[in-house]
C-alpha cells in the first residue's frame, strides 16, 4: 500500500479533484464520494482532498457548481429509461391479421407470421442505432460540460487577473501624478528663490535668495 501523500497540490490535481466533484454533483453523487475516488487515484486521504476543495478548489469552480446542478436537475428529469420499441409495443392478434395475409378460414398463415417477425426485428434493429447514436451523444455531452467546466474555471481566473491588473495599474497612475505634483512643486520653490537685480551697466542679473 502506498504511503499517504503529504505534499503540496499540483495544477493537475486541482483539475482531476475539481472534475470528480463535478461530475459527482451532475450525476447525483456525493461529495464525500468523489473525494474518496480522488484520494484513491492521487494516494491522498479523502479528508485531505475534501479540506483541498472547501479551502481552495471550490472558490475556482463557482460557475461550475451551478452548471452541474442544473444538469443533475435535468437528467432527473430524463431519468425514465428508453424502453425498446418492441416492449413499448405489445404484440396482439389484431396487429398481426391487420398486417399481414389471413385465410378465408379466419387463421394466420405461417407466411404471415414471418412477415409480421421480419417487422418486428427491422423496428429492433432501428431500435439498436438510435441507442448507439444517444450514447455517442451522450458521450460528446461528457466531453463539452468537461471543457465547459475549464472554462468557466478559466474564466473566473482571467477575470481575477484582470481585476488585479487594473489595480496595479490605478496605483501606477497615483504614484505618477504624485510624482508629476512633486516636480512642479520643486519647481514653483526654485522659481520663488530666484530673483533679478539690476548691475550698475543697467543688464538684469540673476540672483539666488
Amino acid at each position: 500500500m502506498s504511503p499517504t501523500r503529504q505534499d503540496a497540490w499540483s495544477q493537475d490535481e486541482d483539475l482531476l479533484l475539481a472534475e470528480v466533484v463535478l461530475r459527482h454533483i451532475r450525476e447525483g453523487g456525493t461529495q464525500l464520494q468523489a473525494f474518496e475516488e480522488v484520494g484513491k487515484q492521487l494516494s491522498r486521504t479523502s479528508a485531505a482532498c475534501g479540506f483541498r476543495w472547501n479551502s481552495y478548489v471550490r472558490k475556482q469552480y463557482k460557475t461550475g457548481i451551478e452548471l452541474a446542478k442544473k444538469q443533475r436537475k435535468e437528467l432527473k428529469k430524463q431519468d425514465a429509461p428508453a424502453d425498446d420499441v418492441i416492449q413499448n409495443e405489445p404484440v396482439n392478434v389484431e396487429s398481426v391479421q391487420s398486417s399481414t395475409n389471413v385465410e378465408q378460414s379466419g387463421k394466420v398463415t405461417f407466411p404471415a407470421v414471418i412477415h409480421f417477425l421480419e417487422g418486428l426485428h427491422k423496428k429492433a434493429e432501428a431500435s439498436s442505432g438510435f441507442e448507439e447514436e444517444r450514447i455517442k451523444s451522450s458521450e460528446k455531452i461528457k466531453e463539452l460540460e468537461k471543457k465547459t467546466y475549464y472554462l468557466a474555471a478559466e474564466n473566473e481566473r482571467l477575470s481575477k487577473n484582470l481585476k488585479a491588473i487594473e489595480e496595479d495599474y490605478r496605483s501606477l497612475i497615483e504614484i505618477m501624478e504624485r510624482a508629476r505634483k512633486m516636480v512642479v512643486l520643486q519647481d514653483e520653490d526654485r522659481q520663488q528663490k530666484v530673483k533679478f537685480q539690476m548691475d550698475k551697466n543697467g543688464n538684469l542679473e540673476r540672483v539666488e535668495k
